[in-house]
């Protein structure tokens, strides 16, 4: 193994985090913080509830993100004025605590390296996700719940907020689907990987002869619309039902019908919403829904449309994203990444970043080799 040079590595770390400060105009994230705390101190903000959180959620993300790079700039110095004073002071103990501080610097910086990576026309955005059970029955329930999880896990260990809108219990165990949003910017750009289906192997908890089951969970990743994206329905183009908003068992959780069902009649695209009380926030909400995956559609189709007049062809939605193997091993592996782990609870628990990194690079690879 070879020998760490400190002096080097930090170095090396300060080159890096100059370009991530560049990349991320930090002055002009700075400036724009000033405005956006003048327009959170205005009482007349809160007469528009839904501006008033779109800014105080902006505010709130530029200044951890100008802290988190502020920071680390500090712990980069506090690291070399400690290497210097062990060096001077022949003290060992110090120096053993630099190498720690300096692994934890090192992958801290490579995460925010990755971060300058999002520029895609979608990135900044937030991100709605849906989760759908596929096949393998419970399992299958179980499984889709069990990824729910994890990305709502994610988005706690980040810090992340997030919104439930929707969750269609299955009869016996798990979740036949849900959609969420995590709302912070550059949330679609993190997650837009996970877009694919996603196959579990384990031992069957609903099999009275303890078989071996696979299971399959789609994972649906779109942004979240804007005001200028021009997404317009017509209300002849929908379905509007109303229903009780039910919980695990069917059980009302809600006694009037405010929970609202849109089928978009003319690519069939069907989004429910059920997380409050009023049938017309259900319905506003449901519309912001149809919209970003009416959006996402438009941008796939795009896509193809541009790939075909350049004689490309374009991977599908849908294809296998990562492996969860429970039985005969512990195994998780991403199949287009080769990353894995041995480690499927941390996993399941929201330990991700690592294959989301990965999935970030291995994208925009894919992007630059087409451009």
């Amino acid at each position: 193994m070879a020998v760490i040079d400190p002096a080097e590595e930090i170095k090396e770390l300060s080159s890096k985090l100059a370009g991530v400060e560049v990349v991320l105009d930090l002055d002009a994230m700075r400036r724009e913080a000033v405005g956006l705390r003048e327009a959170a101190s205005n009482p007349s903000l809160w007469e528009d509830q839904e501006n008033a959180q779109a800014v105080t959620r902006r505010l709130a993300y530029l200044e951890a993100e100008i802290s988190r790079v502020e920071g680390l700039r500090r712990r980069l110095d506090d690291t070399q004025v400690m290497f210097e004073l062990a060096d001077s002071e022949n003290d060992e103990p110090t120096r053993a605590e630099g190498m720690r501080d300096l692994g934890a610097l090192h992958s801290e910086i490579n995460q925010l390296e990755v971060r300058t990576l999002l520029s895609g026309e979608y990135d900044s955005r937030e991100a709605l996700i849906t989760i759908n059970a596929q096949a393998g029955g419970a399992d299958a329930a179980d499984f889709a719940q069990n990824l729910m999880r994890m990305y709502l896990r994610w988005a706690e260990r980040h810090g992340y907020p997030t919104e439930i809108y929707d969750t269609s219990y299955a009869e016996e165990a798990g979740i036949k689907s849900t959609t969420f949003a995590v709302k912070v910017p550059y949330a679609y750009g993190w997650l837009r990987g996970e877009h694919g289906t996603h196959r579990m192997v384990r031992i069957s908890k609903y099999d009275n002869q303890g078989r071996r089951q696979t299971s399959f969970a789609g994972v649906d990743v779109v942004p979240v619309v804007q005001t200028a994206d021009h997404i317009e329905i017509n209300e002849d183009e929908i379905r509007v039902d109303v229903y009780r908003s039910s919980g695990p068992g069917g059980q009302g959780v809600n006694t009037t019908d405010s929970a609202v069902r849109i089928t978009h009649l003319p690519t069939g695209i069907v989004v429910s919403c059920q997380n409050e009380r009023s049938q017309l926030q259900n319905r506003a909400t449901a519309m912001s829904v149809l919209q970003a995956k009416l959006l996402e559609r438009k941008r796939l189709e795009e896509a193809q449309t541009l790939a075909g007049l350049r004689g490309e062809t374009t991977s599908s939605w849908g294809t296998q994203i990562r492996n969860y193997v429970l039985y005969p091993y512990q195994n998780v592996k991403d199949v287009r990444t080769g990353v894995e782990t041995g480690n499927t609870v941390a996993v399941l628990d929201g330990a991700i970043d690592e294959f989301v990194e990965a999935e970030i690079r291995y994208l925009r690879r894919a992007e630059s080799a087409r451009s």
